[in-house]
């Protein structure tokens, strides 16, 4: 990746953000959540699977399914962002008259599949790959997990079966935010060591900081893909990231801000060391 590259990242990222600080009023959404995985969304669809508004239906077509339904923000965000949707509709956010809502719909373009139900879009992903591999074609499938999902069973018999048959076209990402809902995961049923079990369960497995694009781009472009075995990235990152102020708070799971309230994240979030924007490019809500 070249410097330009990472810098046209973590510019859109920024607007990323945004976009999901901006849903949570009016009845708000899973800020926490959205704001942990923004960055592993927007890498996958900006750099790294072949999906676009052109090719939605598409047999060739790579697939993404977000099985941590609640963070949908993240992907509404995305797609306003890379063109796939537009931004306008981000603006109807819990409006009876859309369909952008809590969690994703098959309405919404480049949404494959229905998820809110923690636990179910690894085994539909793994149908598709399935699928995939039975008529020789090279699609690859991302599911990304959040890491309270491992609670689910249903997560690892599937994870087994991946393995037995051997969906090397799959891509498992595990959104590793260290909470489910408000509370933190080693509190309630501890996940650790997390990348030894699942390499005992047979899976090429990668651990990385998820909001650091350099390491995102170098565990994507270190994938072994069609050689035998499910990739697995496990992603550290920091619930709320972007915005101090509700980074890694219990209470900031689901969230309804005021318009107030959300001036100033968005002034905080550009004024973030993780910005080089100047707060003055911020719209006035």
């Amino acid at each position: 990746m070249t410097e330009h590259e990472l810098k046209e990242l973590e510019l859109i990222a920024l607007k990323v953000r945004e976009n999901i600080i901006r849903m949570a009023t009016n009845g708000g959404c899973f800020i926490g959540a959205s704001l942990s995985c923004a960055d592993l969304i927007l890498y996958i669809y900006k750099r790294y699977l072949n999906i676009n508004k052109d090719n939605l239906i598409s047999p060739e077509r790579d697939y993404f399914l977000l099985s941590k339904g609640h963070a949908v923000p993240a992907l509404y965000a995305t797609l306003a962002e890379v063109g796939i949707i537009e931004k306008k509709r981000l603006e109807k956010h819990l409006q009876t008259d859309d369909y952008i809502y809590l969690h994703p719909n098959t309405n919404i373009p480049s949404v494959e599949f229905h998820s809110g139900s923690l636990g179910h879009l690894l085994s539909i992903a793994m149908g598709i790959a399935y699928d995939c591999k039975y008529h020789n074609q090279k699609n690859k499938i991302i599911v990304l997990l959040g890491d309270g999902e491992l609670n689910e069973g249903s997560i690892w018999e599937g994870i087994l079966v991946a393995s037995a048959k051997k969906l090397d076209n799959l891509i498992v990402i595990i959104d590793r935010n260290k909470f489910q809902a408000n509370i933190e995961t080693e509190k309630l049923i501890p996940l650790e060591p997390l990348e030894d079990k699942l390499i005992a369960f047979g899976l090429n497995t990668i651990r990385i900081d998820g909001h650091n694009f350099i390491d995102i781009d170098n565990a994507f472009s270190s994938l072994n893909l069609f050689n035998g075995k499910v990739n697995v990235i496990i992603a550290d990152t920091v619930r709320g990231k972007g915005v101090p102020s509700i980074e890694s708070r219990t209470d900031r799971w689901y969230a309804n801000f005021t318009k107030a309230e959300i001036q100033k994240l968005l002034t905080e979030l550009y004024s973030n060391p993780i910005s080089n924007v100047n707060s003055n490019i911020i719209k006035a809500i």
